[in-house]
């Protein structure tokens, strides 16, 4: 794991120490060997971001997901990398923007497994407010829209996302709930949802 401890530490002092969610989650086999195959170089982590411009916020759609489905952008540090130069690096890949990393909302320590085989995974979600650029796609391979999305369009994304029967697309639809509870506890982020 080289989004070590003491890294970890470090992000934490500076974005502040987010809650913790421990889950289990039972995956097919075709999406356990894709966990395995995003494991590059060790690999046991994603980096997810909640990034606002104003009250919206900056989502993503990969090339195999069906009209009307977004989520949050997401992706992985590389071995060596600090993690503001990761974070920003993923964000500008996937949507085209500078941003201003704020919060670390939320940590979740996952489990998937497969009959009897597991990988451990971290998830650490932040809340990031958007600088400038115009939204739109740099790795054009992996991300194929990038969308403005108001918090009262997610309920019918999260639909979307659960009618697939993808273990990894609850999840995501999961993570998203439990950030959005974050926020509308938070006095900072309460009037985004005004």
């Amino acid at each position: 794991m080289y989004f070590s401890s003491s890294m970890i530490k470090e992000v934490e002092a500076r974005y502040g120490v987010p809650r913790e969610l421990a889950m289990q989650l039972e995956t097919s086999l075709e999406e356990f060997t894709s966990i395995r195959e995003s494991q590059k170089d060790g690999r046991s982590h994603d980096l997810t971001f909640f990034i606002f411009k104003g009250k919206e916020l900056i989502f993503i759609a990969k090339h195999w997901y069906p009209p009307g489905m977004y989520r949050a952008p997401s992706g992985g540090l590389h071995r060596g990398e600090s993690f503001e130069e990761g974070a920003k690096r993923e964000i500008y890949e996937e949507t085209g923007v500078d941003v201003e990393i704020e919060k670390y909302l939320l940590r979740i320590n996952v489990t998937f497994t497969c009959g009897d085989d597991r990988i451990d995974w971290k998830t650490h979600i932040f809340k990031v407010k958007y600088l400038r650029g115009e939204p739109h796609p740099i790795d054009t391979e992996e991300i194929k829209e990038v969308k403005l999305v108001k918090i009262s369009d997610i309920p019918d994304i999260k639909r979307i996302m659960l009618s697939l029967n993808s273990t990894g697309l609850g999840y995501r639809a999961r993570l998203t709930d439990e950030v959005l509870k974050i926020l509308r506890e938070d006095p900072d982020s309460s009037n985004l949802f005004l």
